[in-house]
């Protein structure tokens, strides 16, 4: 088991909570840019080296449309080429910029290093199943993004992990991918549009997650460290609708089944 924590802000907060993070038995950070708006990309390299000097690193590609910054494929081969990042959480939840990633990870010789995840909560299937083959030279490279890093993922945990594995499976199989698999795909796209308020420009991204925690009893309330975020009129309804339509998606009974022990 690896344990994961986040070393967010600028450099010098960055560094105390890597540090902070490997003293307290951590194994990797990974590294928001979302404070380093406006930012060169030498700058956030360098950022990203103070920290990986610190402890290993988890680069993380955050979706532009909650905060996250736009990154070239050169920043991902710069950053690759760090010697202490493990891993690279995908999440811009744009198929042109997950492929800047990966391009630039093989252009820097890295593929076999770092394990790719998926962030991209709109595409999970497909990216945990896709051969990403690409060419460098003359050679073809083919890549695999071995799991999810994904606030979807927060909720309906068991069937997650079903998913997963089903998904892990067939990736290494000769026999290819099965049709209902990749059907999937679409299945948890709409149930994630509804989790994640994509309506409403995921105003009620977190406040979604909760309300389905809240739901099966994990929690007692939706309330976010940000009081002005909440569910957007509609949500609730939108949400429930997706559970009802994908029932074999979600984990409510095997919650109910458990909720008594995991709470005493």
């Amino acid at each position: 088991m690896s344990l994961i924590a986040g070393a967010s802000g600028r450099t010098e907060p960055a560094v105390a909570e890597a540090q902070l993070a490997r003293a307290g038995g951590y194994h990797a950070a990974p590294t928001s840019l979302a404070a380093w708006k406006g930012a060169s990309e030498d700058e956030m390299i360098a950022h990203c080296r103070a920290v990986a000097e610190e402890m290993p690193v988890v680069g993380f590609y955050l979706q532009t449309a909650v905060g996250g910054v736009k990154l070239s494929k050169e920043f991902w081969r710069r950053f690759a080429l760090i010697e202490n990042v493990v891993a690279i959480k995908i999440a811009p939840f744009d198929r042109y910029a997950t492929l800047d990633v990966l391009r630039g990870v093989l252009e820097a010789s890295a593929a076999d290093r770092i394990a790719l995840y998926t962030g991209n909560d709109d595409h999970i299937v497909a990216d945990l199943v896709t051969p990403f083959t690409l060419r460098a030279g003359s050679c073809d490279t083919t890549m695999r993004i071995v799991g999810g890093l994904l606030g979807h993922w927060s909720v309906w945990t068991q069937a997650a992990v079903q998913l997963h594995d089903r998904c892990r499976a067939v990736a290494s199989s000769p026999a290819g991918i099965p049709q209902e698999l990749m059907a999937l795909d679409a299945c948890v796209t709409e149930m994630n549009a509804a989790v994640f308020d994509v309506a409403n420009g995921f105003h009620g991204v977190i406040a979604g997650c909760h309300e389905v925690l809240r739901r099966q009893g994990l929690l007692e309330g939706i309330w976010c460290l940000d009081p002005a975020e909440g569910l957007s009129p509609g949500q609730a309804e939108l949400i429930s609708a997706a559970a009802l339509r994908y029932p074999a998606l979600t984990d409510d009974e095997f919650v109910r089944a458990n909720l008594d022990t995991w709470l005493s």
